[in-house]
């Protein structure tokens, strides 16, 4: 139980210390131009700052939005707080899924209640095709989704 508070804890801190961090190194990408770190040809560390949810969805939205998803991240991470505490420790996957859905959560809160935008950082392309931009916590959501993908097909032993 105290490991997943750690890896909670642990990835909002890698978050936030990464979003600043690189935020200050870079500065935002606008249309005029955009400082960048070329690490391999298909990916680069450029920070770009979302106004809206998950692949920018509501990005123009014209402000409502904050709210709703600070109101929205907020009840999610309660609800699975809560669960978490009340779960079988046998349930690997789902608590690994749930553990890392929280922690990205929590992470994008933060920056959504601090700064009314999340920054992203990572930016994934081939060519021309370019594949929204995420950072840690965006990243943490998505393994955590996996887990729970996995927990879903995973045999419990139940009787059919």
């Amino acid at each position: 139980m105290k490991l997943q508070w750690i890896t909670v804890l642990t990835i909002i801190l890698c978050d936030q210390i990464s979003k600043h961090w690189i935020d200050a190194q870079l500065g935002l990408c606008t249309f005029e131009g955009c400082d960048k770190w070329v690490l391999l040809p298909v990916l680069q560390v450029a920070v770009l700052y979302n106004e809206g949810a998950a692949f920018s969805f509501l990005s123009d939205a014209g402000g409502w939005q904050r709210w709703f998803l600070l109101t929205l991240s907020s009840v999610v991470s309660v609800g699975i707080w809560y669960w978490l505490r009340s779960l079988d420790q046998a349930l690997v996957w789902l608590r690994a899924g749930l553990t890392l859905v929280l922690a990205g959560a929590i992470g994008n809160l933060i920056d959504r209640a601090s700064l009314g935008y999340v920054i992203d950082f990572v930016v994934v392309h081939w060519d021309d095709a370019y594949f929204p931009a995420f950072n840690v916590a965006d990243a943490a959501i998505s393994i955590g989704a996996i887990c729970l993908i996995i927990d879903m097909f995973e045999q419990r032993g139940e009787p059919t």
